[in-house]
């Protein structure tokens, strides 16, 4: 990629993420919203890379170039989905129109007394599940994630809900956040983590899968971490539907995740390919929901 996600900057500051906190949490959501729109015109006017990643985007999802305003209306959608953390890490999940399955795959493992990884993307909200499950279901549940990414988001988010910074298992490198992930799931609680990007450089663990139509390259870790582990395999989607509703999506992508030593790189190869194939649905079904704002695909150009 021209632009690695790892060595994009976080496009914003303490002042700015203190400041929407402020209004969301003393003004109210509909004046919290009314600040969206400048703010969205401001990332659209001078956010280049990601204005740009978004339009070449949503016109390989429309198969036609993408106009300004289908690029402003991507902006604000993710716009929405941060306001809303504030929301839900907080507690205040009356704000929010929150839709659950009729079958809660995850917490019918965790009923059961077995653990699962709940593989996510950065396709609408997994704060929206993290939080929900913390403060309504008994759902015990832990999240890896790459804090590096976004130091000052994380710190100010999960300041709002110790409970929830409590569910957090940091990504450093080390040997210690894989033991504690054997450590939730042996306990029978769900450990999620983001299935569409790369960590680090080190494209030995990566598999190439097509998407939309173009070759995208995807990490293997969590189909080795799943295999290893014994544990399920719980596809996650925490869709974004407009104005305050959202819609949680499970697919069981495997129950146990297994390599066949004579075919291992082809099976690691179908169960990748299987998750992108369920990225692919969902990003079709709801196009304004895809939040990696940059070059996806053009490595493989």
């Amino acid at each position: 990629m021209s632009e690695d996600w790892q060595d994009s900057k976080e496009f914003s500051t303490p002042l700015a993420l203190k400041t929407i906190r402020w209004i969301a949490l003393h003004l109210g959501r509909p004046v919290a919203r009314s600040f969206l729109y400048p703010i969205t015109a401001y990332y659209f006017i001078f956010a280049k890379s990601q204005r740009h990643a978004s339009h070449e985007y949503l016109s390989r999802v429309f198969k036609r170039p993408a106009t300004h305003l289908e690029t402003i209306k991507h902006i604000h959608a993710f716009a929405s989905t941060i306001l809303d953390r504030v929301y839900l890490l907080t507690g205040k999940f009356d704000t929010l129109d929150i839709t659950f399955p009729e079958v809660n795959i995850p917490r019918t493992f965790s009923q059961h007394g077995k653990g699962c990884l709940l593989l996510g993307s950065h396709i609408g909200s997994f704060e929206v599940l993290r939080s929900y499950a913390v403060s309504n279901y008994p759902l015990p549940i832990k999240i890896l994630m790459y804090e590096e990414q976004a130091p000052m988001m994380v710190k100010m988010l999960n300041a709002l809900n110790s409970d929830v910074a409590d569910t957090l298992i940091s990504l450093n490198g080390s040997p210690s956040g894989l033991l504690k992930v054997k450590d939730a799931v042996d306990a029978g609680a769900t450990v999620g983590l983001l299935g569409d990007r790369l960590l680090g450089k080190n494209l030995d663990k990566t598999v190439k899968c097509t998407l939309l139509g173009k070759t995208a390259t995807l990490p293997t870790a969590p189909i080795l971490m799943a295999a290893a582990l014994k544990v399920p395999v719980v596809v996650f989607f925490g869709l974004y539907l407009g104005g305050n509703r959202y819609k949680i999506h499970f697919d069981l992508l495997d129950e146990e995740i297994i390599l066949n030593r004579k075919t291992r790189q082809e099976d690691i190869q179908a169960y990748v390919q299987q998750y992108a194939d369920l990225l692919e649905k969902q990003i079709i079904a709801h196009p304004y929901n895809w939040f990696n704002f940059y070059d996806y695909w053009q490595e493989n150009e």
